[in-house]
């Protein structure tokens, strides 16, 4: 099998936030969603476990953090191209997303931009060419 990442969040609107990954680029994964969790797969390899915050709770004693206010940390999604960062910003978006809480990177050999989603996650959306990355 190989390394795979899922990445667990409590989220305040199961439907709400299922909506905004699926429009990221997600596909529901009903074997492993009910209604306390739904898990969203981005590619094979990297899945989204969005938890009710009662469910949540049975993995971790520790408080739930408001991601709204405090910057908890910062996922990197690539795309394929440079259009489709845009492309996934406006679906995001149009899903309850927030475009842009961090300002739009350009490197030339590399585009980012940032979506905040219901619960205040902030992702960011980049593509990369290395094959323009200086020194190549």
């Amino acid at each position: 099998m190989p390394k795979m990442i899922f990445v667990n969040l409590p989220v305040r609107n199961l439907a709400a936030s299922g909506d905004f990954y699926v429009a990221l680029g997600g596909t529901v994964n009903p074997q492993f969603s009910d209604e306390q969790a739904t898990s969203v797969m981005l590619s094979d390899a990297i899945g989204i476990m969005l938890l009710t915050h009662g469910r949540y709770s049975d993995f971790t004693k520790r408080p739930i953090g408001d991601a709204r206010r405090e910057s908890q940390t910062l996922i990197a999604l690539s795309v394929d191209t440079k259009d489709a960062v845009d492309a996934t910003l406006t679906r995001a978006v149009a899903a309850g997303g927030i475009a842009d809480p961090n300002p739009p990177q350009d490197h030339g050999f590399m585009f980012s931009r940032s979506v905040e989603d219901p619960d205040g996650y902030v992702w960011e959306i980049m593509w990369m060419d290395m094959s323009a990355f200086p020194g190549n």
